[in-house]
This record gives structure tokens, C-alpha cells and sequence, in this order.
């Protein structure tokens, strides 16, 4: 007994060291990593840096959304909302109080993280398709405070935003200036979902996705877990959405609009949900999608459509879902 103990405790410790690599990378997914950080050193090169930012916007964004479904089992229909707030803040504050870029974008995070906190409070009271309707009616109503606030411009949205000083000393004029700014909050952003799913917090979120019940007759809070993963999530998300206010100079009632919603759903359906990379993966399709098939006209809705159902149906796991199944990966 004492030998296979000592055989398991070893084989334990081989996993858990190839587990740990780098925040708590495996082997596969910080191979990932590094291309993904290639990827955006050397995108420029090869791409519009104003696309490339919007990508990470979105891929910020979508990895935020995934945190719900993708690990706690939260299908959330609403995250325009904090997305859209994260966005309208930014823009406000970096217009008429003139402060920091990163200043900016953090009191967008907060502001959607406050709002996450009172939504997620009503919604986690409801599971499946109830929860979903509660995030979809309370995003709305977040819509409709928009259309007739003053702050936000109504149907202009808040428009011509200087793009913020960073730190006080660093000029974002310059794209490419921007560019590795955005590039820094989406790592650390995307690096930081990593660690909350793979953190002794994430494995108990992973436990209430996969059985609730159970996760409770063993002393778990649940409803606790699932508010703070819902702020989290809607924090983030109100990241992306102040840091896109910062690179296009505009927040507008798209960013609140429901379709929003639905896009970041698509996004993560088209990268794989339960991922880690898979939202970014989604992002870059999905934004490459939208811009080049730009010449099609008021075709362009149909032709997206189209190719998000040929997707979804020959991929059932999404992109990055598939290739780590058939790998054998996690990814």
C-alpha cells in the first residue's frame, strides 16, 4: 500500500509540475500562448492596427462572456450592457474630465462591475433559460436608460473622444501608439481569466456547472460564487468596452444594443465555449468576417449568417473545441 501510495503521490506531483509551467499553462496551451503573442507583436506588420485593435477588444470581450457559460453554466443574453457602459464611461470621462487613458478604461471596468453586481444579485436567482431572460430583459432596460440619458447623447452617443494621455506622459494619437496599449490590457485581461478558471475559486465554478446540488450538500455558497464570477465576468467585459471607446472615439447605443449581445454569443459559440482560447480565435473570424465581407452590401447579414450556421453545425464544439478534441488537448 505504502508503494502505490508513494507511485501515486509521484504521479501527482508529474502532472501537477507540467500543470504549472506558467500560470498554470499546460504544455499545449503555452505553446498557444506564444503564438497568440506573436500573433499580436507581429500582426501589425501584416494588418490594419485599428482592426487588430478591434479584434482585441472583441476578444477580450467574448473571453469575459465565456467565463459565464463557458465555466459556471450561465448563459447571460445581456452582456451589452456591461459592455455598452464600460464603453459610454470611458468616452465621458476621457472627454469632459480629460483624464488618463488607463484611468478611463478602469472606471469603465468599474462602473460595469457595479452594474454586475446589482444584475447578477436579481439574475442568479434563476437557472437556464430564466436566467438567460433576466440578463436579456435587464440588458434592455440598460438600453432603454441610454436612449434618454443626457450623459449619453441619446442616439448620437458621445462622440469625437480624444484619445487619453497614458499615464499623464505617453501620447495614444499614433496608432500603433494605441495599439500596444490595447494589446496590454487584453494580455492582461486574458492571463487573468486564465488564473480565475484554473484557481481553486474557477474549479469550484466548474463543480456548481457541473453538478449544483452537489457542490452545495458539500458547504459551498453557491449563490456567492456565482454573483462574484458574474461581477468578474461583467467587469471585464466593461474593460473591452471602455478600451474600444478609447480606439474608435465613440460610444453609441450599438454598444448597449441587444445585437451586441448576440454577437459576443457568436463569437464564443464560433471559437469553442469552455476554452481558453477560444473567444480570440472567434474574435478574429468573426471580425475578419465582418470587414471583408463589407462589399456585399445589405448582403453582408445573410452571407455572415450563413457562415456562422455552416460553423456551428460542422463544428458542434466550435473551432478551438474541435481541434483540442481531436488532439486530445486542452486548450
Amino acid at each position: 500500500m505504502r508503494g502505490a501510495s508513494v507511485s501515486d503521490t509521484s504521479g501527482i506531483t508529474r502532472r501537477s509540475g507540467l500543470r504549472a509551467l506558467a500560470f498554470g499553462f499546460t504544455g499545449a496551451q503555452a505553446t498557444a500562448l506564444i503564438i497568440l503573442v506573436a500573433a499580436i507583436i507581429l500582426g501589425p506588420a501584416v494588418l490594419y492596427p485599428v482592426f487588430l485593435m478591434k479584434v482585441l477588444c472583441f476578444a477580450l470581450f467574448a473571453s469575459a462572456f465565456n467565463l459565464l457559460p463557458g465555466y459556471v453554466g450561465l448563459l447571460s443574453f445581456g452582456h451589452a450592457a456591461y459592455f455598452g457602459m464600460g464603453s459610454y464611461l470611458a468616452a465621458w470621462t476621457a472627454k469632459y474630465w480629460g483624464i488618463d487613458a488607463e484611468i478611463a478604461i478602469l472606471i469603465g471596468g468599474a462602473a460595469a462591475g457595479a452594474l454586475g453586481l446589482v444584475f447578477g444579485w436579481l439574475a442568479i436567482r434563476r437557472q437556464g433559460i430564466y436566467f438567460a431572460m433576466i440578463t436579456l430583459a435587464l440588458a434592455e432596460m440598460v438600453y432603454f436608460f441610454c436612449t434618454e440619458a443626457s450623459f449619453t447623447g441619446g442616439e448620437d452617443g458621445i462622440q469625437q473622444v480624444p484619445r487619453a494621455r497614458l499615464l499623464g506622459m505617453f501620447s495614444m494619437q499614433a496608432d500603433m501608439s494605441l495599439y500596444w496599449l490595447v494589446a496590454f490590457v487584453f494580455l492582461v485581461g486574458f492571463l487573468l481569466i486564465h488564473r480565475i478558471i484554473h484557481s481553486p475559486f474557477g474549479l469550484v465554478l466548474q463543480a456548481i456547472r457541473e453538478n449544483e446540488p452537489r457542490a452545495v450538500s458539500l458547504g459551498y455558497r453557491v449563490d456567492q460564487y456565482k454573483l462574484l464570477a458574474f461581477v468578474l465576468s461583467a467587469a471585464l467585459a466593461g474593460i473591452a468596452g471602455a478600451t474600444k471607446s478609447q480606439v474608435f472615439g465613440i460610444a453609441t447605443l450599438t454598444d448597449v444594443h441587444s445585437s451586441m449581445s448576440g454577437e459576443v454569443v457568436l463569437i464564443t459559440l464560433i471559437g469553442g465555449i469552455g476554452t481558453v482560447f477560444g473567444p480570440a480565435v472567434g474574435a478574429l473570424l468573426f471580425g475578419a468576417l465582418e470587414t471583408y465581407l463589407a462589399p456585399f452590401g445589405d448582403w453582408v447579414t445573410v452571407t455572415q449568417g450563413a457562415i456562422f450556421v455552416a460553423c456551428v453545425l460542422a463544428f458542434r464544439r466550435g473551432l478551438i473545441g474541435e481541434l483540442a478534441a481531436r488532439l486530445r488537448l486542452s486548450l
